[in-house]
């Protein structure tokens, strides 16, 4: 085959002729609708670490590998910028809200644009596009009676912001330390009739083995399902929390995080867009479903496996027009999870300044399983760099360049002569392009690499 080096954001790749004739036939119709990929959005109370910069270099990676096999891709990123956190975040600042999103969503882009991740929709929930649209889908919901109001009494997480049950007690019959500070709280709120449709969802789950990757993540969600399902509550007093999308029919209270942040990944696509005069979205019976949504592990129990697909079914979405959940693990520090109180998280930006963009993206695609946990390693990110990146590819392309041009002026001819090694290496070649094909297309990114290194 003839190779030709292209230009790529950040770097260059080769692309092979005939390379979508390899493709896996899921892969190869021309009509094929866009590869719609989408991310959790970022909460914007603190500056992203290594965990949000490999979701969204993964993301990245895909988006590049489905477009260098011919595919049409949507890619959308963003920020969640409401919530109390934020209210209060921007308070201890002596800022606005306003002003305190805007503050932390610029580290962000910043970060994306230094690691040459290339989105084509940005999510931002402060965006009036989308506050139509989340207020026109809460109007529908209310109307066919989905939404209900009552006044509730429990214990409340201040940091996670949710009422708490027994559920999340631990064995002593305390709240753990992940809630963070726990109160005694009674209110009026409103509330979606979430258990109405837990039956459909427990069906839905056995029914569609693809609708989880890794698939052993669907056991997590089933468990959390067992017991008796709750309503969800969807709004807080305005008195409490003012920074939010006031509810189309009872301005008193904001929605709460549920149906605004997760509502981006349609709103974004076009999703009524029509209906609430919104422009310079794409056409969303073109590109939805998403073809996979990446999201962390903890977030998908409940928010994104549970209230996500009921909100799409209550919202009258058919069971194939239910997105595919992509999860991936967490980096860890010598087996612990990051966190500011053990002072152990890992800055990216510092990382792309040492082992540049393309080093650090690489690191971060290379050394985890997707679906599972890695840990962070100074060790194993500098032989990555120096002697894969630099000795190995590197190097070889240094030195074929430099003897294609001292022994043949930069021109390569066809030539007659054949051996065993030429045969054994043109075996490698045809064996590893299908293989990397079949890796990436599954989502094993690092097995993908790993076909790739064979040539």
């Amino acid at each position: 085959c003839r190779r030709q080096l292209l230009p790529c954001d950040g770097g260059f790749f080769t692309q092979t002729e005939h390379l979508r004739e390899r493709l896996p036939d899921g892969m190869k119709s021309p009509s094929m609708k866009p590869f719609y990929i989408t991310t959790a959005i970022d909460y914007t109370n603190a500056p992203p670490h290594i965990g949000h910069a490999y979701e969204k270099v993964l993301a990245d990676v895909m988006a590049r590998f489905q477009r260098l096999n011919g595919r049409e891709v949507y890619f959308l990123t963003g920020v969640d910028q409401h919530g109390q956190k934020v209210q209060k975040s921007a308070e201890k600042a002596g800022q606005s809200p306003a002003e305190f999103v805007d503050g932390v969503t610029k580290h962000f882009t910043a970060l994306w644009d230094k690691l040459n991740v290339r989105f084509d929709g940005w999510a931002a929930t402060t965006d009036d596009r989308h506050k139509r649209v989340v207020r026109a889908m809460l109007q529908k919901l209310h109307d066919c009676g989905q939404l209900y109001k009552k006044s509730y009494s429990g214990f409340y997480s201040v940091r996670q912001e949710q009422f708490l049950t027994d559920k999340e007690r631990g064995p002593d019959g305390q709240y753990g330390e992940e809630w963070g500070e726990v109160v005694e709280l009674e209110e009026e709120n409103w509330y979606f009739r979430l258990s109405d449709h837990v039956e459909w969802l427990k069906g839905h789950i056995r029914s569609h083995p693809d609708f989880i990757y890794p698939p052993h993540r669907a056991n997590d969600v089933l468990n959390s399902l067992e017991g008796t399902p709750q309503d969800l509550c969807i709004s807080r007093p305005i008195e409490r929390l003012s920074w939010g999308i006031p509810l189309p029919f009872d301005e008193r209270f904001v929605n709460y995080v549920w149906f605004d942040a997760l509502s981006n990944y349609i709103t974004f696509a076009g999703y009524m867009a029509d209906e609430c005069g919104n422009e310079g979205l794409p056409k969303f019976e073109t590109i939805w479903p998403a073809d996979a949504e990446i999201i962390g592990k903890d977030i998908l129990v409940p928010a994104h496996a549970v209230y996500w697909p009921i909100m799409l079914h209550a919202l009258g979405f058919p069971d194939d027009q239910i997105p595919k959940l992509v999860v991936h693990g967490w980096w860890n520090v010598k087996g612990a999870k990051m966190s500011k109180s053990l002072g152990n998280v890992i800055d990216p930006n510092v990382l792309s300044d040492t082992f540049t963009p393309d080093g650090l993206r690489y690191y971060l695609m290379r050394d985890i399983a997707t679906g599972y946990d890695a840990d962070f390693s100074d060790e194993r990110i500098i032989m990555s760099y120096n002697k894969e990146l630099a000795g190995g590819l590197g190097n070889l392309l240094n030195r074929s360049i430099n003897m294609a041009q001292k022994y043949r002026s930069g021109v390569l001819t066809p030539g007659d002569y054949d051996d065993e090694i030429n045969q054994a290496l043109r075996q490698t070649v045809a064996e590893a392009v299908p293989a990397y094909l079949e890796k990436m297309s599954g989502w094993d990114i690092h097995e993908g690499i790993a076909a790739a290194w064979r040539i």
